[in-house]
């Protein structure tokens, strides 16, 4: 009886932590079309309310182009940590977005998570080094 539970909860696991498809988040941040900023207060690793219509957003149009990846890149800023800290909590930041966008309805293994370092922010109207940007990557030929 015990093996059969690990083997029933080794599945469900798998499902839940369902492996990407096979495509890379390189150049992403240089996209424009179908990009969404999801704000994050200073220090904080969950998207709260304000980040609510751009995630419900985003996993719609997913949603609507079951074809297409997702990438999700997180961001920190220098007044949140040094290099390792603000890179953990962009990691937190990116892998929050991508547990939510899954809540939505969009397939977990379309999404990518990734923390992204300063060189790589996105400039725009919410402060690139407190945010997660989703892009909806262009489909592949």
């Amino acid at each position: 009886m015990r093996g059969f539970l690990l083997l029933a909860s080794l599945a469900l696991a798998g499902e839940a932590m369902a492996q990407p498809r096979p495509f890379n988040c390189v150049g992403a941040e240089q996209l424009e079309d179908e990009v969404f900023a999801i704000p994050f207060a200073p220090r904080a690793s969950t998207p709260g309310p304000a980040a609510q219509g751009n995630l419900e957003a985003a996993a719609a149009l997913a949603r609507q182009l079951p074809e297409r990846n997702l990438c999700v890149l997180g961001h920190a800023g220098p007044q949140e940590g040094g290099a390792t800290t603000g890179t953990q909590l962009a990691a937190r930041r990116a892998g929050a977005v991508a547990a939510a966008l899954a809540q939505l309805g969009v397939e977990r293994d379309r999404i990518r998570a990734e923390a992204r370092v300063a060189a790589y922010a996105r400039r725009g109207p919410i402060p690139a080094e407190r945010s997660v940007t989703v892009v909806l990557l262009p489909q592949s030929p």
